[in-house]
């Protein structure tokens, strides 16, 4: 199972575990059961792989509570298939925007991998940290990801705090367990929410359809607790740039989070938003859509500031950073139609 702490990005899963229960086994509830049968791991790590949908018995996902039956065929699989831990260091240019002998916080461009993972075991910012850095920590559990305590999705720009030691890591692992870690990010959705602000509050967990897409679940027992505060910051008509305020950290939160309240963000395929979905029809509107598209290739979405309290000195730090060309441009853009349409 992976950190709660981490936020992670899915993809089709392949199978780490396959465990025939004996035909004498008495019922016993599932969590319990893979505590006993798979190392170095914990009962919420595992309760937390069964809310992801990670664990299916008999090809069916099943809830903490189920109980394991005398011959069921339980299946423990993951987004990525079992490799070596090994992580090949690669010379590449980092943005450091702060560091001292603990951590580092870095601005990561939209478009690189966090860390190595099926189909992307190279270019990742793991493989340039270990090409920079010697001996960074690793959690427990998130082996082959050295420095890593949280993540960013690929495709999403902005910042990101990498432990150099195993105090600092220690100490902002358990800062993003109690989502304590203040983390805005900056996104241009469609349309324009009803409210001003507001606080998004509902399960989030994997699509039964579509293994890589995170859905929200009115059934507090189905998926993970996930709440997002945003706020509108400029009316644009058709679409609006808003601010978004993490305070758990789900696969894919804030994307999961505003297609459910019908506010796709811009240009994320994934969640529907790379479609016209506000607006005329007219094919002068639909070409400047497609121009918007074209300006920013990916869902506008910008990890923008990030704060925590330093685990060693215990000071808060607290970090801001520009929005990335792209996402300034297509907002420009916007504005300038508005304006003249």
């Amino acid at each position: 199972m992976t950190n709660q702490a981490f936020e992670e990005e899915n993809d089709d899963l392949f199978e780490h575990h396959r465990i025939v229960a004996d035909p004498g086994q008495a019922p016993l509830r599932i969590d319990k059961f893979l505590m006993d049968r798979i190392a170095n791991s914990t009962r919420s790590k595992i309760q937390s792989g069964i809310a992801d949908g990670f664990v299916e018995v008999n090809g069916e996902i099943v809830k903490s509570n189920y109980k394991v039956k005398p011959s069921d065929v339980i299946t423990v699989s993951m987004p990525e298939p079992p490799r070596d831990t090994d992580v090949v260091p690669e010379n590449i240019p980092l943005n450091i925007v702060y560091e001292d002998e603990h951590l580092l916080v870095v601005n990561k461009e939209a478009g690189m991998v966090v860390h190595p993972a099926y189909q992307n075991w190279t270019g990742t910012l793991v493989n340039a940290l270990t090409y920079h850095f010697q001996n960074l920590p690793e959690m427990q559990g998130n082996e082959g990801r050295p420095g890593l305590v949280h993540r960013i999705d690929k495709d999403t720009s902005g910042l990101l705090v990498i432990a150099k030691t195993e105090a600092a890591m220690n100490g902002l692992a358990k800062q993003f367990f109690d989502h304590s870690i203040e983390r805005t990010y900056y996104a241009l959705v469609w349309g324009i929410p009803k409210e001003e602000k507001g606080t998004i509050n509902i399960n989030l967990g994997r699509s039964l359809k579509d293994r890589r897409v995170t859905v929200a679940y009115e059934d507090p027992e189905i998926g993970r607790h996930a709440i997002t505060h945003y706020e509108v910051l400029k009316d644009l008509r058709y679409v609006s740039l808003i601010k978004c305020n993490l305070e758990t950290g789900r696969t894919h939160q804030i994307r999961a989070h505003m297609k459910h309240i019908g506010h796709p963000l811009f240009n994320d395929a994934t969640y529907g938003g790379d479609k016209l979905l506000k607006g005329t029809q007219f094919s002068k509107y639909k070409s400047f859509v497609d121009n918007c598209f074209k300006i920013i290739p990916r869902q506008a979405l910008h990890a923008k500031s990030l704060g925590f309290i330093h685990p060693v000195t215990k000071k808060m730090m607290q970090f801001d950073s520009d929005l990335p060309q792209d996402f300034v441009a297509v907002i420009e853009k916007w504005e300038h139609y508005v304006q003249y349409n």
